[in-house]
């Protein structure tokens, strides 16, 4: 029993009642309607969680080269620990930074650092010096003096998906790694005591 508005006031509307059939017919809507919203609700959850896992994971991966290119670009051999060298160094800053995704041994073979000279004359060019220990053939600086660049780059590194990545149903799911591969680069500055190069890149 509804009510309509009239100008003498409410009056009484009889509701046509539901028949026992149309209910039974329209039992089971509610739940093809779910499914119908679920599927591509699910779809573009799983798009958001894998593109969000991929954003920051490259994102930590960036910034902790950028550390420590910043933290190598100053050390000194008095601020090296025991013997460490500064390549071994700055490799170290890099997995202490990248929250777990460039663990052990595996994860240290991501990781580059490689040192650069500029070029000696207007026509010259920049020399990789990763390698020189000392001056001579092919080194005409050693690799970490003030002046010469520092570049630490993360090469290959595989990040696996949070979920598989479905484009059919009749096709494969999709759970191909993102390749993530990062570099930062800085000038070493001046000091009178660079520390060890260790074995580079």
């Amino acid at each position: 029993m509804g009510n309509v508005s009239t100008a003498q006031g409410m009056l009484p509307v009889a509701r046509r009642p539901v028949s026992g059939v149309r209910r039974k017919r329209s039992s089971g809507s509610q739940i093809l309607e779910f499914t119908f919203v679920f599927l591509p609700l699910l779809g573009f959850t799983t798009v958001l969680l894998d593109t969000a896992w991929a954003v920051m994971a490259k994102a930590t991966v960036q910034r902790a080269v950028r550390m420590a290119v910043r933290t190598g670009i100053t050390l000194t051999s008095s601020q090296m620990t025991g013997s460490a060298c500064l390549t071994d160094t700055v490799k170290g800053i890099v997995q202490s930074d990248s929250l777990g995704l460039l663990n052990g041994a595996t994860g240290l073979s991501y990781i580059k650092v490689n040192y650069y000279a500029p070029p000696t004359s207007a026509t010259g060019s920049v020399s990789d010096v990763s390698t020189c220990t000392t001056t001579g053939t092919n080194c005409p600086t050693i690799a970490d003096v003030s002046g010469n660049m520092i570049q630490v780059s993360v090469q290959g590194l595989t990040v696996t998906p949070l979920m598989p990545r479905i484009f059919g149903f009749k096709m494969a799911n999709d759970n191909a790694p993102l390749l993530v591969t990062v570099y930062a680069a800085d000038v070493i500055e001046p000091h009178d005591s660079p520390p060890c190069v260790g074995t580079a890149p």
